[in-house]
């Protein structure tokens, strides 16, 4: 059983990179996994990162990469509203790193997610959220 799980951008983008069969097979895995189990969470701007990265770095089609936005959009999507910015602002403060991945992290947070799947190894784990790489 899927415990609930925030995804973070990286692995919505490997299932577009051909270039990385091994982490496109985990990510579209792992994807599938929690849509059936109803776990998987995401939040709009994760979505908008996946459709900057796809469409200018691994040159997807932009229609391509909008139909994937609204599949995606089907695993449970969080909206970042000031609070989790605020919180987000803070959680900067504290630990450091960027405001996007402490955006992050608040989501992950705030939706109650036991697990942040990411490869982005500097993400640390806040109240009881476990940072996972799952391509290690």
């Amino acid at each position: 059983m899927s415990v609930r799980s925030f995804f973070d951008t990286n692995l919505l983008v490997y299932t577009d990179d051909h270039d990385a069969p091994g982490k496109q097979q985990r990510a579209l895995e792992l994807l599938a996994d929690h849509r059936r189990q109803r776990s998987g969470v995401v939040s709009t701007q994760v979505l908008q990162e996946y459709f900057s990265a796809t469409t200018r770095k691994l040159g997807v089609e932009n229609t391509v990469a909008r139909r994937k936005v609204e599949l995606f959009a089907r695993l449970e999507l969080v909206q970042v509203g000031v609070r989790s910015l605020l919180a987000a602002i803070d959680h900067r403060r504290l630990y450091g790193g960027s405001i996007w991945d402490a955006m992050i992290v608040r989501a992950a947070v705030d939706s109650r997610c036991r697990v942040l799947f990411t490869e982005d190894v500097g993400l640390r784990g806040v109240e009881g959220l476990e940072v996972v790489n799952p391509f290690v």
